[in-house]
């Protein structure tokens, strides 16, 4: 019996010291990433004042909870940043995009439509588009690549039976000479954007102009009024960040699972471990049966669904949309059972 109590004294000490580890960790990111000035100063005066407390007070208890006490401060003072929309931002994400919506129709405003010569030299272009909500048909997805197979950027895409596909893809709103970071993605570093953009612009980027990218196109099969449901709570979600910014987060409100969050609470799809991972997206819509396969196994489709050499050769055609999608399963106008 004694023995147990003693194992179990010191498994409950070697896990405190490992939630303590965890938390100085966090503590220590939260301040080189957020802290205002001297970020790199006070992150290093953090951690001296943690070891000494862990080193000069005695007794197991009062060295964790002054340790504890300090990442208790920092997290205080965190909570207490504010997004904000009055940054000076980079040009590309210089304009937010908002939606004034009366009936059918919906007038959208700073859809980016810029014109890219590289990645850096572009000509900004913010339109202007009216819509109407009943001429949705469907709901198209990009999944982009930049690196590691595990992580993706996806890009819906609504179309319109007449009007050009219209785009939203969520990313970091950043500021002029910030440079993304996924680490200081979980942290408060990064304001939440939500691209409203024509398909040459926020596709033609990933598969013309940046290199060492590829993105692959699928079509879902949302009906039109499902279709449509998606499109208002993209707009909802445009105006009430036109309202009040709110913070991107790299695990919480990420380019995947912000979509997902914009889905009522009792209407979200279930929660699978490759919205997180969401390299693997592509796969667990298709085992979902949410994404026309044409029959294809899953290697098949995923190989006929890259478009980046279709995307290079449309280059700046006004049918770039059409030639993407030309031989491609599910854009023939058939659907999968």
């Amino acid at each position: 019996m004694k023995h147990a109590v003693r194992v179990g004294k010191k498994l409950g000490r070697c896990l405190v010291w490992l939630l303590l580890l965890l938390a100085t960790a966090w503590a220590f990111g939260a301040l080189y990433f957020d802290f205002p000035v001297f970020h790199d100063v006070v992150a290093g005066l953090f951690v001296v004042g943690v070891m000494t407390a862990l080193f000069l007070l005695r007794g197991f208890w009062k060295q964790t909870a002054c340790a504890f006490a300090l990442c208790g401060l920092v997290l205080a003072w965190w909570l207490t940043l504010s997004p904000r929309a009055d940054r000076d931002w980079q040009s590309d994400v210089a304009e937010l995009p908002w939606a004034e919506i009366q009936g059918d129709e919906v007038t959208l405003h700073n859809v980016r439509h810029f014109d890219y010569r590289t990645a850096t030299d572009f000509t900004p272009r913010w339109e202007t588009r009216t819509l109407r909500v009943s001429q949705i048909t469907g709901v198209d997805l990009f999944i982009n690549y930049w690196g590691s197979p595990w992580m993706a950027h996806p890009i819906v895409s609504f179309q319109f039976a007449d009007a050009p596909p219209l785009c939203f893809s969520i990313e970091t709103r950043k500021e002029v000479g910030e440079i993304y970071s996924a680490i200081g993605g979980f942290y408060r570093q990064f304001e939440l954007y939500v691209v409203a953009a024509d398909e040459r612009d926020v596709v033609r980027l990933r598969t013309s102009i940046r290199h060492g990218e590829e993105s692959y196109l699928y079509r879902t099969r949302l009906t039109p009024e499902k279709a449509r449901e998606r499109f208002m709570e993209y707009l909802a979600t445009l105006n009430a960040l036109r309202e009040q910014p709110r913070w991107y987060n790299a695990a919480t409100t990420n380019c995947t699972t912000a979509i997902r969050g914009q889905h009522p609470a009792g209407k979200r799809p279930p929660w699978d471990w490759r919205i997180l991972v969401n390299g693997k997206a592509d796969s667990l819509l298709y085992e979902r049966g949410y994404i026309e396969t044409g029959g294809l196994p899953f290697a098949a489709l995923r190989e006929k669904a890259l478009i980046n050499p279709a995307a290079r050769a449309a280059d700046q055609s006004t049918d770039f949309s059409s030639l993407i999608r030309v031989g491609r399963p599910g854009f023939d106008g058939t659907r999968s059972e």
